[in-house]
C-alpha cells in the first residue's frame, strides 16, 4: 500500500486516523475472507469430487 504522507485539506473534524484504521480493517477482512472461501471451497471439491 502506497504511503501517503501529505496533510489533507479536508474537514478537521474528520477523524483521519481512524478512518485509515477502519479502511486496513476493511482490506485485512475482505483479503482473509476471500482465502478462506477459497480454502472451503477447495475441502468441499475433495470430499464431494
Amino acid at each position: 500500500m502506497v504511503d501517503n504522507t501529505a496533510v489533507s485539506a479536508g474537514h478537521p473534524d474528520m477523524d483521519y486516523a481512524e478512518h485509515e484504521k477502519t479502511y486496513l480493517l476493511f482490506l485485512w477482512l475482505l483479503k482473509y475472507g476471500a482465502i478462506a472461501v477459497i480454502v472451503i471451497l477447495i475441502f468441499l471439491a475433495f470430499m464431494w469430487g
